[in-house]
């Protein structure tokens, strides 16, 4: 099986600070670091090194073949990454001491993709395949809706929240991963319960609490599920990577608890390190990890 991922790249900025600013507040940077991000490049990355076949749908602008050759490195296929004239997309990161952190995000060439490349790239997969959706590009409906027809399932994380994206592909949708602040929002905005938003998966997370799973099998009884304790450093991207191995262990046959129990330790074992996709662990160091 594969995963085809319609997601983001984005060069992370990231700056290490004494605290996040408040408004009008200037402060020094104690470092600085460029490295590959977005949040459908990190579920790339994330998905790969979870051991699944993962092609990736995107766009980025001359500036960006650097990124495209990172995701080449960490085993994603990019043959559907195409060059636009927007620059490509950026995020400036700032983490603090306590591993919390504040971003902001310039789209560039994600709100670039074609919409031809839908169907190009999503005319090679096949039914049982899985389609993932972010909110840090345009098309997702699009591709929600190529894919239901193709006999895709179709995974969608909600991510950064954006009411009028949520509302276009929840009818659309198998699986919706999301956090508990996202998903306070999401019911605020649609005024939907869990059983009216058209998904059968519906996972919840809570950050170092573990989090929650929704099924329509089980009348949407919440299930809960624990995450390893930590440390953490930096939680940039740990979110992007609990989605990414989740949808590896899906796509490999994993029953969903066992899918997510592996994604919560992947999730925990990435806020101990400073970084987005380039310090995603692997499936040999997630398995190897020891948590106190």
């Amino acid at each position: 099986m594969t995963i085809w991922n319609l997601g983001s790249i984005n060069a992370d900025l990231s700056y290490s600070v004494p605290h996040l600013p408040v408004p009008g507040e200037t402060l020094a940077a104690a470092s600085m670091s460029r490295g590959l991000g977005g949040k459908g490049a990190n579920m790339s990355v994330a998905a790969a090194r979870a051991a699944a076949r993962v092609v990736h749908l995107g766009a980025v602008g001359a500036d960006g073949a650097w990124a495209v050759g990172r995701l080449m490195e960490y085993g994603v296929d990019t043959r559907h990454i195409v060059e636009v004239d927007e620059a490509t997309g950026h995020a400036i990161i700032l983490v603090d001491g306590q591993g919390e952190n504040s971003i902001v995000i310039h789209h560039g060439a994600n709100h670039a993709i074609p919409q031809d490349l839908l169907g190009r790239a999503l005319s090679e997969a096949e039914t049982g395949d899985l389609l993932l959706i972010q909110n840090e590009t345009l098309l997702q409906p699009e591709a929600a809706r190529m894919a239901r027809e193709l006999g895709l399932r179709v995974a969608y994380a909600a991510a950064p929240f954006e009411a009028e994206a949520a509302r276009a592909v929840l009818g659309l949708c198998d699986i919706l991963v999301l956090n508990a602040i996202e998903m306070e929002q999401l019911q605020a905005a649609s005024g939907l319960g869990l059983a009216g938003m058209g998904v059968e998966t519906v996972i919840v997370t809570e950050g170092g609490r573990g989090g929650r799973l929704h099924l329509a099998a089980n009348d949407w009884e919440a299930e809960r599920f624990e995450t390893p304790k930590v440390t953490p450093v930096d939680t940039t991207g740990a979110g992007d990577t609990f989605t990414g191995y989740l949808l590896a262990g899906l796509d490999r046959g994993m029953p969903l608890r066992q899918a997510v129990e592996l994604a919560s330790r992947a999730g925990a074992l990435m806020v101990t390190r400073h970084g987005t996709a380039d310090v995603i662990p692997d499936l040999k160091e997630v398995q190897a990890a020891r948590f106190g």
